[in-house]
């Protein structure tokens, strides 16, 4: 557990039993007796004064529990959560062609969930002020005072430099370069903002509240208009010296594939890609082929649509290959408009793994697609502020 030496010992045993609940809801006051490591006598008092504070509340278990567990054989245990409307995150999705907000409570419940068309490449300034409405519409609409907001967590398609909070845009969002996007943000809602590349949050979305969690060590893979990945090691994410690591789709996949956006040659990106799919199809069909056309005729079983999500996923697979060499992840997640695809996908995608790991690392990863879907990013981006709220509602009870 992180440790606050700002923090009195009081507060400190609040932050303690705050941040067990919020990793494990519906806990019994033994369970956050282990997992605080405090004693019961302790743990009764000042959840006695967190529930007076409306930030836990009691509920009874669905369940009986067994011997040797609280309350008795037969006596249904009395469990304790948060209480979701205590407080609210937001998460603001920055794509390439839409922005998504959601409103989250404590729970990682959305409370609103909205999205508009954008252009956001090419128009950064109208961007952020859309982004803005659509904030302080979600705070309306859900009826939130903003005293009750811990903050927002900002996702944008580009790799960011965590050393200045830049964005390393040059190619990726080329009407970006020498914007800083979390301070524009914080600047039109006066509210804290956290700046994530949008794999990475994809990867703190699917830990938190989909297909990995209990999982500590996972590679989030998006394949939209752009390939990236999020990398969650030992629990942590990982960024990088600088803040770029997981930038697989500008690893070599063909040196005699097209110019990437990136400058370079046969990127994964400019092969595998569903946008580069899309065209490789357009061009043999002779008509335009839209993303979501693409994933229509794939759904329908056309073949040349299939051949070429297959030959997309093998191409993916053995970049992700390299990676699951290096780190050696339980887990491989899926995201992305291309993941509707499904075993199309992910199968070949498996098995290049398998073939070009080495047997130890392939033998302990699984392949899955993320549950989350589109909302993936948005709702990582409101566990990137739900992950601090504990300590942030300790400052709020005060001494």
């Amino acid at each position: 557990m992180t440790e606050h030496p700002s923090l009195d010992p009081r507060q400190m045993n609040r932050l303690r039993i705050l941040e067990a609940l919020y990793r494990h809801p519906q806990s019994s006051r033994a369970a956050l007796a282990r997992h605080t490591q405090l004693s019961r006598a302790t743990v009764s008092a000042l959840v006695e004064e967190l529930v007076q504070a409306g930030l836990v509340e009691e509920g009874v278990g669905a369940t009986a529990p067994g011997p040797g567990q609280e309350g008795g054989v037969g006596r249904p245990p009395l469990l304790l959560s948060l209480v979701s409307g205590a407080a609210f995150a937001v998460g603001l999705d920055f794509g390439h062609q839409h922005i998504r907000v959601a409103l989250c409570d404590l729970s990682g419940e959305p409370v609103v969930d909205d999205y508009s068309p954008a252009e956001v490449d090419h128009a950064p300034i109208e961007s952020l002020d859309l982004a803005q409405r659509l904030v302080h519409e979600a705070l309306h609409t859900a009826g939130v005072a903003r005293d009750r907001l811990l903050g927002v967590g900002m996702g944008l398609a580009a790799p960011i430099n965590k050393a200045t909070g830049n964005l390393e845009a040059d190619g990726i969002l080329p009407g970006w370069r020498g914007i800083r996007p979390a301070a524009e943000m914080e600047a039109r809602l006066g509210i804290p903002v956290a700046l994530e590349n949008d794999a990475n949050l994809g990867a703190l979305g699917e830990k938190a509240f989909g297909a990995a969690r209990g999982i500590d060590d996972l590679v989030y893979i998006r394949l939209s208009a752009g390939i990236g990945a999020g990398l969650i090691l030992e629990g942590q994410p990982y960024q990088g010296f600088v803040g770029v690591a997981g930038e697989v789709g500008h690893v070599l996949s063909d040196p005699h594939g097209p110019i990437c956006r990136c400058g370079n040659r046969g990127c994964l990106e400019s092969v595998a890609s569903p946008v580069a799919v899309a065209a490789l199809l357009e061009r043999s069909l002779r008509q335009p082929v839209s993303v979501s056309r693409l994933l229509e005729l794939v759904d329908q079983g056309d073949r040349g649509a299939r051949r070429a999500v297959a030959e997309a996923g093998e191409a993916v697979g053995r970049a992700v290959a390299m990676v699951v060499n290096v780190l050696n992840p339980e887990l491989v997640v899926v995201g992305g408009d291309l993941a509707q695809a499904g075993e199309i996908l992910l199968a070949p995608m498996t098995a290049a793994i398998e073939r070009h790991s080495v047997a130890p690392a392939a033998a302990a990863v699984k392949v899955t697609a993320g549950m989350l879907g589109p909302r993936a990013e948005v709702l990582g981006a409101a566990a990137l502020i739900l992950a601090k709220s504990p300590r942030a509602l300790v400052a709020r009870l005060g001494a």
